[in-house]
């Protein structure tokens, strides 16, 4: 499984992400996430246009509703050929295997299909007292990622703290997506389970998604390439 650093695009609009990616030379495309707030604000036209420039793009939707319509919603992105796309591992098997089975071509090819196991802004306090989940972090983690391989499902989205146990449980060819990543010298901001580049790639894990420590760098593009040295050195 190839190893990659994933940038999300956190702008109020397509315009700045996209002068943010002018920021990269020719022949350095990171690989890029679009969420909530770029695709409310702007449409789906950025993940083409993104797509167009050559960048692997991950679509960070969270889908969360009921069988059939997950299975619709991810049939009808097929369009827009995302390399890695999530659902929320919350919604169930029978949810995540319509996912699946929405998102696969007819010649069986479909893109990186992941769950989300617990936002890495979850603690175990939060977990507890307003989620009313009585099972530590680890072990709610581990269920949703069980979960999510019955379902046929290519990986997870968990903070660096569980990713070995996924592995270990799931299988190392089980896609890990690791948020919550932070240069040692980096503000925690609103994220609970973090670690750095370095710490994350001694988990196993297949992907980081780091945001602020790049997008807010005074140059986003040595940030950008100071984690890819930590990460896959």
């Amino acid at each position: 499984m190839p190893k990659d650093v994933i940038i999300p695009l956190d702008f109020p609009n397509a315009q700045a992400a996209l002068d943010f990616l002018a920021l990269f030379p020719e022949g350095e495309k990171p690989y890029v996430k679009t969420g909530m707030e770029l695709i409310y604000s702007s449409g789906f036209e950025l993940v083409r246009e993104c797509k167009r420039r050559g960048h692997k793009v991950f679509l960070d939707l969270k889908l969360h509703d009921i069988p059939n319509t997950v299975r619709n919603a991810f049939r009808a992105m097929m369009q827009y050929n995302v390399d890695l796309i999530n659902l929320h591992a919350a919604g169930g098997i029978e949810m995540m295997a319509a996912a699946m089975e929405g998102i696969t071509a007819p010649d069986g090819t479909h893109p990186i299909v992941i769950a989300v196991t617990q936002l890495t802004s979850t603690n175990d306090t939060r977990l507890r007292e307003e989620l009313l989940i009585e099972t530590p972090m680890a072990e709610t983690v581990l269920h949703y990622a069980k979960n999510a391989k019955a379902a046929g499902l290519c990986g997870v989205v968990c903070s660096a703290h569980e990713a070995a146990a996924v592995k270990s449980a799931c299988g190392q060819d089980f896609v890990t997506v690791t948020p919550g990543i932070r240069f040692a010298d980096s503000a925690a901001n609103d994220q609970s389970r973090i670690m750095t580049p370095a710490q994350a790639r001694q988990t196993g894990t297949d992907y980081i998604v780091v945001g602020r420590p790049i997008i807010a760098a005074a140059d986003p593009l040595a940030a950008y390439r100071r984690c890819m040295s930590e990460f896959l050195r």
